[in-house]
């Protein structure tokens, strides 16, 4: 399964400045047992109605549990929640 999470930051947030950190961050993710890879990837295309990244996370059914229970999932929600303006949850199967 494909986990997504498509973010759109607030106006003003240098979002790009933060990418490392929060690849790092998901990238912790990967020690999980069922999470097999992790992506964080920018738009390319700059205009106010286009979302800023998406995060990918391929995983197990089984693996979304204790992802939504992880630390880092609960570190990301702290540390960038209140410099998100909207964000759509997406998950599918190939």
């Amino acid at each position: 399964m494909k986990h997504c999470i498509i973010v759109k930051f607030k106006s003003g947030v240098d979002y790009k400045n933060m990418l490392n950190d929060i690849k790092t961050l998901f990238d912790n993710c990967k020690s999980i047992d069922g999470i097999d890879c992790v992506r964080v990837l920018n738009n390319c295309v700059d205009r106010d109605n286009r979302y800023d990244i998406m995060i990918e996370l391929t995983m197990n059914n089984i693996a979304l549990e204790t992802y939504d229970n992880c630390e880092w999932h609960h570190m990301w929600k702290e540390k960038y929640g209140e410099l998100i303006e909207k964000k759509a949850i997406f998950d599918y199967e190939d």
